[in-house]
């Protein structure tokens, strides 16, 4: 039997990398867009693609409980489409927000739906 020593080398360096998450830094800066006050209530991911470009959407539902959390996602929700993300390897090129639910009782509270599209960065 004869073993690639190489081969093998590089298959356990291949391992060793840290999995790429971008939903990973994205929730990070989502949640200091919040202001710090966002609770994350869901994340889901898909992957997409077009013939040129592929990368992943998220949906991602934030929940601002609170009288000051409720004001920060206010400001959340007016600044997530133009903000400038900076998430390695990854292009934000859509950021919307798609739901919002206002509560009043028992305490005011906000809850956000919004979506992004990550394109990996070649």
């Amino acid at each position: 039997m004869h073993v690639d020593v190489e081969a093998h080398r590089t298959m356990i360096r291949a391992a060793a990398r840290p999995v790429r998450r971008p939903w990973q830094p994205m929730l990070a800066e989502l949640a200091e867009l919040g202001g710090g006050k966002a609770e994350v209530l869901r994340h889901s991911e898909r992957p997409w693609a077009s013939i040129t470009f592929s990368g992943s959407r998220h949906t991602i539902t934030l929940r601002f409980a609170g009288r000051d959390a409720a004001e920060a996602g206010e400001a959340y929700i007016a600044a997530l489409p133009e903000h400038e993300f900076a998430i390695p390897g990854q292009l934000v090129v859509e950021a919307a927000v798609v739901a919002v639910d206002h509560a009043l009782l028992p305490e005011p509270s906000l809850t956000v739906e919004a979506e992004l599209l990550l394109l990996e960065d070649a």
